[in-house]
């Protein structure tokens, strides 16, 4: 159906009412076409299936009298739709408009008059100036996906010619008219039922809709509706929970959306905005389960590197830790304490985090004697990217500074540890996190949908992402 990719573009109507939305989703004027496109095979196959009933009546015919005739075995040869458009009507939903139709089929007729007389052939039958007319109305169930149903159809035919084959020409050239009439009137019965249909068909499409969608093992997002759609002359408008939640566990995060607008102007059939407080919301679920740590021990270490993680390199900066602790192989412990912070500005996407590095001596034993607590504060770059219907990303380290916790040697030069924290995180905590950020987040997505020509853009609070959709079935 048309509206397949009105609203297969993305998901829809409201089912729960909520605050500010953390993910905005803009519908421009070329989805719209894209979607009458889409949407004018279906209602074509949908007409083809058309079912005339036979005809029947008895018609007074000068100079013979009555005459009595049936027109039956109808049968749909071609549906034409030259004309259609599609427009969108604010404050109020979508519009359909299908002009200068033509539908062209086949039966056979009948007739007797006289009493005993009788005659038969067939016909071919051109209905022409077909228009239609209806408005989509679009609600949310229970599950909070969209439903869409017709509303206000109007059929009608302007011109119906047909022409006999067979029998006496003369004669069914007379009742011509009446059988013209009763064909239009047999086929407008039909045209809005069926475009109901077509429209109706498009909610199994829409049950596909990943309203709660499963990111891994710990998180899930919403993309519920938070209020109804906002229509203008050149826009649908739709606004998406987009929040992170912990699978099992929907605990809000301590801090709400804030709003943002999309820009007005765009060449894409789709725009797609997801703030800060959608990927913030990410943060906070993964510190919440836990996850955000990362234990490192040399065997993670590039062979190539000549920096090891033993008592021996450290003891280059730390004499202390050498005398100690001669000999060993050492671990650290990454742990972020502090929910990490996401900022969006232009061109510039930014993650803070607060974390300690807790090092160990490994005794010969396996039990682990620990050394001293650094606090990290590091400040990375994130490049962010679509793949497939997934929103990708990788970092690099901006800056980091270095503070002592505890230490359990006595007291040294932290800045002396700089070279190696830094080497530590750029050969193995971030590609780690590179590795989980490559594979992505799921957009909001509904059926077989496929995005194409996406740009992706960092602006002040959100990203915005411009893409053309296409439907693979």
């Amino acid at each position: 159906m048309f509206l397949c990719c009105c609203l297969a573009l993305l998901a829809l109507i409201p089912s729960s009412f909520s605050i500010s939305p953390g993910v905005k989703v803009k519908l421009t004027e070329k989805g719209l076409e894209y979607g009458r496109q889409l949407g004018m095979a279906s209602i074509q196959q949908k007409l083809k299936t058309i079912k005339v009933p036979d005809i029947s009546g008895t018609e007074n015919v000068s100079p013979i009298g009555k005459v009595h005739y049936s027109l039956s075995d109808m049968k749909i040869l071609d549906v034409g739709l030259p004309q259609s458009e599609v427009d969108l009507v604010p404050g109020t939903g979508v519009r359909l408009a299908i002009g200068n139709a033509f539908i062209s089929m086949n039966g056979n007729w009948r007739v007797k008059y006289l009493r005993f007389v009788k005659d038969h052939g067939s016909f071919d039958l051109n209905v022409k100036g077909l228009t239609i007319t209806t408005s989509i109305a679009i609600k949310s169930d229970e599950t909070g996906r969209p439903t869409v149903s017709s509303i206000n159809c109007a059929a009608t035919v302007s011109s119906a010619s047909i022409k006999f084959h067979g029998g006496a020409s003369w004669l069914y050239n007379l009742f011509k008219n009446f059988v013209d009439k009763g064909l239009r009137n047999a086929l407008q019965k039909q045209m809005c039922p069926l475009v109901a249909d077509a429209v109706s068909d498009l909610n199994p499409r829409l049950k596909t809709l990943n309203v709660l969608a499963k990111v891994d093992q710990y998180a899930e997002i919403e993309y519920s509706m938070v209020s109804s759609p906002t229509v203008s002359t050149s826009s649908l408008d739709l606004s998406l929970k987009g929040e992170f939640y912990n699978i099992g566990q929907h605990q809000e995060p301590p801090f709400s959306p804030s709003a943002f607008s999309l820009p007005p102007q765009v060449n894409d059939m789709l725009s797609i905005g997801m703030s800060t407080f959608t990927a913030n919301s990410a943060a906070f679920v993964y510190y919440k389960a836990g996850v955000l740590s990362l234990y490192i021990t040399d065997d993670m270490i590039p062979k190539s590197s000549p920096i090891r993680l033993n008592t021996r390199t450290f003891g280059a900066f730390i004499p202390q830790i050498a005398k100690c602790f001669p000999g060993l192989m050492m671990k650290l412990l990454v742990k972020t304490v502090k929910n990490p912070v996401i900022t969006f500005e232009p061109n510039n996407a930014t993650v803070q985090a607060t974390a300690t590095v807790t090092t160990y001596a490994i005794q010969p034993n396996a039990t682990l004697s620990p050394l001293f607590v650094l606090n990290l504060d590091t400040s990375v770059s994130a490049q962010l990217f679509v793949s497939g219907m997934r929103l990708a990303g990788a970092v690099t380290l901006n800056k980091m500074d270095l503070t002592l916790g505890t230490s359990y040697v006595g007291e040294f030069q932290v800045r002396s540890l700089d070279n190696i924290l830094q080497m530590v995180l750029k050969l193995v905590v971030i590609p780690k996190l590179n590795a989980k950020l490559a594979k992505g987040y799921p957009l909001p997505t509904l059926g077989k949908m496929k995005l194409v020509n996406t740009q992706l853009q960092v602006l002040k609070d959100y990203m915005l992402i411009g893409t053309d959709v296409q439907f693979t079935g």
